[in-house]
C-alpha cells in the first residue's frame, strides 16, 4: 500500500519562502525610506547652500555699493564745510571797488586765483556749482526759495534774486541755491 504524501513539508518551504520574501521586501522598503530621507536631506542642504550663496552675493554687492558711495560722497561733510569759504571769498570780490582794485591789484588777483583754485578742487572732487540767473524758473530740486515778492514784469515762479549759489556733489544736492521768487498772481 502506498504511503500518504506529506504536504506539510511543502507548506513549510512555501511559508519559509514567503517569510523570506516579506523580510526582503521590508528590508527594501527600509532602504527606500532611508534613500528618500537622504534625498530630502540633500535637497534641504542644497536649498540652504543656494540661499547662503545668494546671501553672500547680496552682501558682496551691498559692500561694493557702500564702498563706491563712500568714495563718491565720503567727503560731503568737508565739502559742505568749505562752502562758506567760497561764499565769503565771492562776497569779498564782489564788494571790491575799482579804486580798491587799482590800489591793491596784487592782493585782488591773489584772491581771484585762490577762488579759481578752490573751484578747480571742487570740480576735481565732483562738486559742481549751481548758479541760477535772474529770470530763470524756480526749480525746487536745486533751489530754495528764501522769499517771495511781486515784481512787475515777471511771472510767478521766476527767480528775481540770487542770494547764494548752490552746489551738487556728483548727483546729490550738497546745498540748494538760495533765491528770491516772484509771486505775481496775475502773471
Amino acid at each position: 500500500m502506498a504511503e500518504p504524501k506529506n504536504d506539510d513539508f511543502l507548506d513549510d518551504i512555501e511559508a519559509a519562502e514567503a517569510e523570506e520574501l516579506a523580510e526582503e521586501m521590508a528590508e527594501i522598503d527600509a532602504d527606500m525610506a532611508e534613500i528618500d530621507a537622504l534625498r530630502a536631506e540633500r535637497d534641504e542642504l542644497r536649498d540652504k547652500f543656494m540661499r547662503a550663496l545668494a546671501d553672500a552675493e547680496n552682501a558682496r554687492k551691498r559692500a561694493d555699493k557702500q564702498r563706491r558711495e563712500g568714495e563718491q560722497y565720503g567727503g560731503s561733510k568737508l565739502a559742505r564745510d568749505m562752502l562758506p569759504v567760497y561764499d565769503n571769498m565771492k562776497r569779498a570780490l564782489e564788494v571790491v571797488s575799482e579804486e580798491q582794485r587799482e590800489a591793491s591789484t596784487a592782493l585782488i588777483e591773489g584772491i581771484e586765483l585762490t577762488m579759481r583754485e578752490l573751484l578747480n578742487v571742487f570740480k576735481k572732487h565732483g562738486i559742481e556749482l549751481i548758479a541760477p540767473q535772474v529770470g530763470e524758473r524756480f526749480d525746487p530740486q536745486v533751489h530754495q526759495a528764501m522769499f517771495e515778492a511781486p515784481v512787475p514784469g515777471t511771472k510767478a515762479g521766476d527767480i528775481i534774486q540770487v542770494a547764494a549759489e548752490g552746489f551738487m556733489l556728483h548727483d546729490r544736492l550738497l546745498r540748494p541755491a538760495q533765491v528770491g521768487v516772484s509771486s505775481n498772481p496775475g502773471a
